[in-house]
Order: structure tokens, then C-alpha cells, then sequence
């Protein structure tokens, strides 16, 4: 039986640094995967669109796509601005929308891996401060999403871990390193919880100015594109149920 296609959402932005960090991400789930048909699209900014891409699939005979919100929160654009886009899609499609990204273990390793290729080793780990520094949202499900992730990853055996957003939501990155230094931690990580740069991530960077390690953006790790393949096998599977597969 044919496979679904994977459509992975992005939402876009002006920074060209964003999409070619999306490219590079799908560049790496393909080659974990090279039978499995992935495709890229965008809510906003860049090309292609996600309707221009449903309706290529559709126009090619395609007829199961697994839509995949490239998002580490459930927020708005997962539960209101995807949801609107796919009901809109040619209803010859058959369009599973996989779950955000996180929370998930591997994330957490994937935001370990960034902070150690920044300048940290394991042994830092008990006298080092994270700040883990999201974009922020209105949306209290992930603000609450993000304060569990920060409560989980201390009990890995940080100084501490404190979240911080980039917009929306207090405290901001430069507020949570002030904290970390002032509780004595030896020296303050900051862990940007974000996929790919743009003008958020630039804004938790500046806010980094006092910290001693500040991590790229999570991007194309391969921590990353395993969590995308595993949302993509658990939406498949009720539709291979569906079948009789």
C-alpha cells in the first residue's frame, strides 16, 4: 500500500534564514526515510503555500497526505489557522493533521546537543543555569507546555532551568539569566526552544547579552526529524486501520 504523503507546515517568515532551515530539516527526514514522500509548505511569506501544494498533490492523483505542523506547542496556528487551511484543501484529499512536535525526550536532547556544540561539556551540567527560551504565545496550554518542560529538564541534573519567551509572555530571556546568575549559578545557558531564525530567535539572542553559552536554534538536528517521523507514523496509523491495514 502506498504510503501517505508527509506535508510539513511551516509558517514562513521574511528572514530567508527560516526557510532554508525548514529546507534542511526536510532535507534530513528524507534521508532517514527515502521512501517516504515529504513535501514542504508554508502558511505565510514563502513559496510554495500550503493550499499550492494540496492542490499540486491532488491534481497528481495523490489522495493521503499526514499534515504536519512544523510548531513545538499546540497554540494557535495548530488548532485554528492549519486546521482552517487543510478544510479547505480539494476534498478528493485524504488529510490526517499529525500533533506539534512537542513535547518529547528527544527535544530535550536535541536542545542538549545545541548547548554542548555551543561551548558546554556534561560535566557543566550541576553548576550550569538554562534559561529555556521560547517565542511565547497567548495561548496558556503552551505557556504551561513550556514551564513543564523547564520543571522536567532541571531533573536532568541542571543548576536550574527557567523559561523564558520572546513575545506575548513574561519573563523575557535577559529577566531569566538575571535570575539564574543572582541564584548563583556558576555560569547561564541560554537554550533557544525554537526551530529556525527569524526575528524572535533574534530577539532571545540579544536578550543572551549577560549569558555565558547562548545555543543555536534547535534546526535541522537529527533529534528533530526523528520526532517529525514519529508524529508522522502515529497520524498514519488510523488511517491504515481504516483500510484494513
Amino acid at each position: 500500500m502506498r504510503r501517505p504523503v508527509l506535508l510539513v507546515i511551516a509558517h514562513g517568515s521574511r528572514d530567508p534564514r527560516h526557510a532554508a532551515t525548514v529546507h534542511a530539516l526536510v532535507r534530513r527526514v528524507r534521508s532517514l526515510r527515502p521512501e517516504l514522500r515529504v513535501e514542504t509548505g508554508f502558511l505565510d511569506f514563502d513559496v510554495p503555500s500550503v493550499p499550492g501544494v494540496l492542490d499540486s498533490l491532488a491534481a497528481e492523483g495523490v489522495r493521503d497526505v499526514v499534515a504536519l505542523p512544523l510548531l513545538l506547542t499546540r497554540a494557535f496556528h495548530a488548532k485554528a489557522d492549519i486546521p482552517a487551511v487543510l478544510a479547505d484543501a480539494d476534498p478528493r484529499l485524504r488529510i490526517r493533521q499529525a500533533d506539534v512536535l512537542g513535547p518529547s525526550p528527544l527535544l530535550l536532547t536535541a536542545l542538549e546537543r545545541r548547548l554542548y556544540e555551543a561551548g558546554l561539556a556534561p560535566a557543566d551540567k550541576s553548576s550550569t543555569g538554562v534559561v529555556l527560551a521560547s517565542a511565547g504565545s497567548t495561548d496558556p496550554e503552551a505557556i504551561a507546555v513550556i514551564a513543564a518542560i523547564a520543571r522536567e529538564w532541571r531533573h536532568t541534573g541542571w543548576c536550574a532551568v527557567r523559561p523564558a519567551f520572546a513575545s506575548a509572555s513574561l519573563p523575557r530571556t535577559e529577566d531569566a539569566v538575571r535570575e539564574l546568575l543572582a541564584l548563583g549559578c556558576e555560569r547561564v545557558a541560554v537554550a533557544p526552544y525554537v526551530l529556525a531564525p527569524g526575528f524572535l530567535p533574534d530577539r532571545i539572542a540579544r536578550g543572551a547579552g549577560e549569558a555565558d553559552v547562548l545555543a543555536d536554534v534547535l534546526g535541522p538536528a537529527p533529534e528533530v526529524a526523528r520526532v517529525l517521523l514519529e508524529r508522522y507514523d502515529a497520524a498514519r496509523v488510523p488511517a491504515l486501520s481504516a483500510v484494513g491495514a
